[in-house]
């Protein structure tokens, strides 16, 4: 699939700047490896400090438009609407590694920027929240789960164990002594079955026949 111009520009700066920091990173370094010229990131961006942003309101806004589209489906129940998007949710840390690395970052530097992506993040968060809470509370009602947990220990088990899955993978590939694709894939495979069971326990689901 061929990007646009702008796309070129806002992929490349999320590439280098996963690999090299938001600092390090300069717009002339965005724009030769995009192969565009370097005004071409005024035009479309403003500057470097917006651009960082517009990564991360694209990353957030294609996330949240499937949770709440799968919250929307009338054809699957609250368990299947709350695993399609855990999955959806682990299959975008496993193939946006870049994005979420630059996430992490946010969350342990003072980089230019920060103050305006923390409140997207923090209106991110509080978006899946009441997608969790309606989720659940709506299983519970409709006899889909049998058990309610605290809304926020859900919330924070969901992203706390798929979240830092992503950040100790370098140690857990060091650890096992193994840097393959297929030890990267398992992982991920581990993960999502592991913590679908973690739930179905969590929220005292039994598939019925």
């Amino acid at each position: 699939m061929e990007h646009s111009t702008n796309q070129k520009i806002l992929f490349t700066a999320e590439k280098l700047f996963a690999e090299k920091g938001f600092d390090a990173t300069s717009t002339r370094d965005i724009a030769k490896s995009a192969g565009v010229n370097v005004s071409m990131i005024s035009y479309y961006f403003g500057s470097k400090e917006k651009l960082f942003e517009e990564i991360f309101k694209v990353r957030m806004k294609e996330g949240q438009s499937y949770a709440t589209e799968i919250l929307e489906n009338k054809e699957i129940n609250e368990w299947e609407k709350l695993i399609r998007i855990i999955e959806n949710y682990i299959k975008r840390v496993k193939t946006l590694p870049e994005f979420y690395t630059i996430l992490q970052s946010v969350h342990t530097t003072e980089s230019v920027g920060n103050e305006q992506i923390l409140s997207f993040l923090r209106t991110s968060k509080i978006g899946y929240i009441k997608i969790y809470q309606r989720i659940l509370e709506e299983g519970f009602e409709n006899g889909v789960f049998t058990k309610k947990p605290d809304l926020f220990f859900l919330h924070s088990v969901i992203i706390g164990t798929v979240f830092y899955s992503k950040q100790g993978m370098n140690l857990y590939q060091e650890l096992s002594g193994n840097h393959t694709d297929e030890f990267y894939e398992n992982h991920y495979k581990e993960l999502t079955i592991n913590l679908t069971l973690l739930l179905k326990d969590l929220l005292g689901y039994e598939q019925k026949n």
